[in-house]
């Protein structure tokens, strides 16, 4: 069965954009940036929501080829495009760059795609997330926690029927005092 990891960067109230769907607070140390290439690397299959496949189709496909991009952003964009992706929306009608559009029943078809044999599998967008958060699908939890307070926005967390236990699994300190925790869902 493939692992089912909901890794973001959140802030330390616990939102994944600010107001207005600012990310502005987010930019990660070369560090951290590199910590999220390599995730993207070891992904068998990232699971995207429209609003962060618009967000991340909008600059990394072709960010390799901008003037003045770094060597990790060309590894990042590299990889992007590389790894096998799904995008799950009603409205968005194309998608490119490895990707698969699926307009169905999310959790239904995560659950499929749990069964299958492949790499491990990273789920983003927070009303993607929330919907296998909620389904009990997620196996490991990735927080890159930045030291700031925005006051509102998007959570990552959703709103729970019952209890999740975690086990904290790795923390790592990257600079700017962004603390990275994993935790496992216990079973």
């Amino acid at each position: 069965m493939r692992k089912l990891t909901f890794a973001m960067n959140l802030s330390l109230d616990g939102y994944i954009t600010a107001p207005g769907g600012d990310l502005g607070w987010s930019v990660p140390s070369d560090e951290l940036f590199q910590w999220w290439s390599d995730r993207v690397a070891a992904t068998g299959l990232a699971l995207y929501g429209r609003k962060l496949w618009e967000t991340m189709s909008s600059d990394w496909p072709t960010a390799d080829q901008q003037p003045g991009a770094t060597p990790g952003q060309i590894e990042f964009a590299r990889r992007w495009r590389d790894m096998p992706k799904v995008v799950f929306s009603s409205t968005t009608s194309a998608v490119d760059w490895n990707t698969r559009l699926v307009s169905g029943d999310a959790v239904t078809e995560i659950t499929r795609l749990k069964t299958e044999n492949g790499g491990p599998m990273d789920v983003g967008g927070a009303t993607l997330a929330a919907a296998a958060m909620r389904a009990g699908l997620i196996d490991e939890y990735a927080l890159a926690t930045h030291p700031v307070l925005v006051g509102g926005g998007t959570p990552f967390f959703t709103a729970l029927d019952d209890w999740v236990n975690l086990d904290l699994v790795e923390t790592r300190k990257f600079p700017g005092g962004v603390l990275l925790t994993r935790y496992v869902t216990r079973r």
